[in-house]
């Protein structure tokens, strides 16, 4: 019940749950960075990547500047030379992993998504590491009244969810308060409280410090990580083809690249749907 409820909430407040790969899912990413992603960004230089479709290509710049783990992680998996965990035989192996995948979940004006060794939105590589969307200058920690949706999205990803996933009977007041939210698809109900209100009733001791700058905003063209939660970055990504971007996601989704040429493929397989082959991704 919890996680359903987890998982109501995560789209209720606006965060793209890419793909159903649990955040409970702890194997940790090897801290060795792939030679390839290492190369390019030792020498300064920002990777090429070209994207091979069934409706042509796309060629990505990407930025190693604004997430190197997460460039590391890309250029690795596509040129075969990090370490994955095959699904289907569930042994760990060193293969070019995104040449045959689909774009599996393709939405019009939004985004198309790709990544999925599965092809059904529940695969990845075998591990999951963390965002690379905020700037280390953060400050603080974040006290008194919750202001804003956005901190009543960080007290609900953050205090509330850990909190319902680890309790067997919640306070009855705190989910009232969540089921409040699930019904206006909002976190304006938990603006009724401060932050040390909640850490007080879910025993929470650390404080929840502010994030630091945006490195980058989901936008037109962008490529970004897909995830099912803070911090569950695999293999899924996806290029936003809504011409305003997508600022609600902004914070929530690691931007490593840009499309540079082949947003008319991109929009083509917008187009057409669920299914487009990638039949070879090569850093360049």
């Amino acid at each position: 019940m919890r996680a359903l409820l987890c998982a109501m909430l995560l789209v209720s407040f606006g965060i793209a749950t890419m793909h159903a790969q649990g955040p409970d899912k702890k194997a940790k990413q090897s801290t060795k960075a792939a030679s390839a992603g290492v190369s390019h960004t030792a020498q300064g230089k920002k990777p090429m990547v070209l994207m091979k479709t069934e409706l042509g290509d796309i060629t990505l710049e990407l930025w190693p500047d604004i997430a190197p783990k997460t460039v590391d992680n890309f250029t690795g998996l596509a040129s075969g030379t990090k370490e994955w965990k095959d699904p289907k035989s569930g042994q760990m192996v060193k293969t070019r992993f995104y040449d045959g995948l689909t774009f599996h979940r393709v939405i019009d004006d939004f985004m198309i998504q790709g990544g999925d060794p599965m092809g059904t939105g529940s695969g990845g590589p075998g591990y999951n590491f963390e965002d690379e969307c905020f700037s280390s200058d953060a400050s603080s920690a974040i006290t008194g009244a919750v202001t804003d949706e956005g901190v009543a999205v960080r007290v609900f990803q953050e205090i509330l969810m850990p909190y319902l996933r680890s309790t067997q009977t919640p306070d009855t007041v705190l989910k009232a308060m969540v089921d409040e939210c699930v019904k206006q698809q909002s976190g304006k109900p938990l603006m009724q409280q401060t932050i040390e209100y909640y850490m007080e009733k879910t025993g929470r001791k650390e404080p929840l410090l502010s994030k630091g700058t945006l490195k980058a905003p989901v936008a037109y063209g962008t490529i970004c990580m897909a995830n099912a939660g803070p911090n569950t970055n695999g293999s899924q990504f996806f290029i936003v083809t809504k011409k305003e971007g997508c600022d609600w996601l902004n914070g929530k989704h690691t931007v490593f690249g840009k499309v540079v040429k082949g947003m008319d493929v991109v929009h083509a397989i917008e187009k057409k749907g669920n299914g487009v082959k990638m039949t070879s991704v090569t850093v360049e």
